[in-house]
C-alpha cells in the first residue's frame, strides 16, 4: 500500500508478473482526516506494511468492499465508505504513532468496522452471535449492543440478513446449481434446512425454490423489514 497526494506530481510503475493486477484506490479528503498533515506527508510515496495489524484490516475490508459494492444501497454505501474512512485514518495514525490521539468517535467508528469484518468472515459459523462476537473483541455484550443502537439492525438481525443474503446469491448462481439448498444454507450458517426455508421465506416472500428455479432468479429479491430492523425514526 503507498499513500499519495493529489496535490503533487504522480508516476507509478508496476512490475510485470505475468498476471493480472487490480489496484483499489481509497480517496480521503484532508479535511476529514485528525492526523497532523506535517508529519503525514512523510508517510507519502513509501511503502505502508499491509500483512498484519490495522494494515491487514484495511486491505481485507477494501477487497471485500470492491467485490460486494454493486449490491450495496446508497445509504449502505454510505456508513461503509465512513468505515474505510475511520480504518484508514487508524493505519496511519498507526504509522505516526498517533493512535491515542484519535477522536473517541474515531476509535468507535474503527471497533464497529472490526466487528462488521469479523461477522462478514464468520457467517458459516452456526455459533455466531453477539456473546462470540463481544468475546472476540474483549467487549461486553452490552457495549456490543450499544455500538449497534444507530446502525440499522441489531446485531443480532445483521447477522441474519447477511447470512441470507449470502445464501440467496448462492441460490440465483447457476456456477452452484450443483450444490443443493441444504448444502448452501449449510454453508451460510443455518443449521435446519427447515428452519432456513421459514426464515428466508419469511425475509423474501418467496421460498428457496421458488428463488432459485424464478425467471427473474438473477435479480436480487427485495427482502421485508424484520425483527431486529430499525427504522430511521429510531
Amino acid at each position: 500500500m503507498a499513500l499519495f497526494d493529489t496535490s503533487q506530481p504522480l508516476a507509478c510503475e508496476f512490475q510485470d508478473q505475468g498476471r493480472h493486477s487490480r489496484v483499489s484506490v481509497l480517496r480521503l479528503p484532508r479535511a476529514a482526516v485528525p492526523l497532523p498533515w506535517d508529519k503525514t506527508d512523510h508517510l507519502v510515496a513509501t511503502p505502508l506494511p499491509t500483512r498484519t495489524g490495522s494494515g491487514a484490516l484495511l486491505t481485507s475490508y477494501l477487497a471485500g468492499l470492491r467485490e460486494n459494492a454493486e449490491h450495496c444501497g446508497p445509504t449502505e454505501l454510505r456508513r461503509l465508505g465512513t468505515m474505510a474512512l475511520e480504518l484508514a485514518v487508524t493505519f496511519l495514525g498507526a504509522r505516526l504513532d498517533s493512535a491515542p490521539t484519535l477522536p473517541i468517535e474515531s476509535r468507535r467508528r474503527v471497533l464497529l468496522a472490526r466487528i462488521h469484518a469479523f461477522i462478514d468472515h464468520n457467517l458459516h459459523e452456526p455459533d455466531l452471535g453477539p456473546a462470540t462476537i463481544a468475546a472476540h473483541h474483549h467487549i461486553s455484550v452490552r457495549l456490543l449492543h450499544a455500538l449497534f443502537e444507530e446502525e440499522p439492525e441489531t446485531v443480532s438481525a445483521t447477522i441474519r440478513h447477511r447470512r441470507l443474503e449470502r445464501s440467496r446469491t448462492d441460490l440465483v448462481d447457476p456456477r452452484l446449481r450443483h450444490r443443493t439448498i441444504g448444502e448452501i444454507a449449510d454453508r451460510w450458517g443455518f443449521r435446519h434446512p427447515a428452519a432456513f426455508s421459514r426464515t428466508f421465506r419469511e425475509a423474501y416472500g418467496i421460498s428457496p425454490t421458488e428463488a432459485r428455479t424464478a425467471p427473474h432468479a438473477e435479480q436480487p429479491c427485495t427482502p421485508r423489514r424484520g425483527p431486529g430492523h430499525r427504522s430511521p425514526a429510531q
